[in-house]
């Protein structure tokens, strides 16, 4: 095992962004033709791009994620969730409530990649309840008095 990563560090120090991914030297090829096949070698090119892609997707996502959430965090406050409930911006509920869906599973993933603390989720949380409760405010609300509807159903 310990072999095949000399290979992979090998190639990640020698590669260069090539037009059609990393691609290694002839002066690298010749080098590490001594030990390794061919196709070693292309395999090991290959998971390095790889790897180097997946990096900069999740810091990409991790970008994305980060402004989303501070985005959508507005409508966390009960006046612009109000606006937005009525129909007054530009966001609907429903999109806020697809886009806080996958917004919500893309940090919780990009949560094992992290290495510190994530974004301030707090406004985010607090739209993701707003939209929880939609349709059932009525329901969630206690009357003046702090007591439920004589309608509602409690045991």
């Amino acid at each position: 095992m310990g072999r095949i990563l000399d290979l992979f560090g090998e190639v990640a120090a020698e590669a260069d962004e090539g037009t059609e991914g990393l691609e290694l030297g002839p002066e690298a090829w010749d080098r590490l033709r001594k030990e390794w096949k061919d196709e070693d070698i292309d395999d090991a090119l290959a998971l390095v791009h790889e790897s180097l892609m997946q990096s900069e997707l999740i810091e990409a996502a991790e970008s994305l994620t980060g402004r989303l959430l501070e985005i959508l965090g507005v409508y966390g406050n009960p006046a612009p969730f109000a606006e937005a409930a009525s129909g007054k911006a530009v966001l609907t509920v429903d999109v806020m409530g697809q886009i806080a869906r996958r917004l919500d599973r893309l940090d919780e993933v990009l949560g094992a990649f992290r290495s510190g603390d994530g974004p301030d989720r707090t406004k985010f949380d607090a739209l993701r309840n707003h939209l929880l409760n939609v349709g059932i405010e009525k329901e969630m609300t206690p009357d003046d008095d702090g007591a439920f509807d004589e309608d509602d159903e409690r045991e």
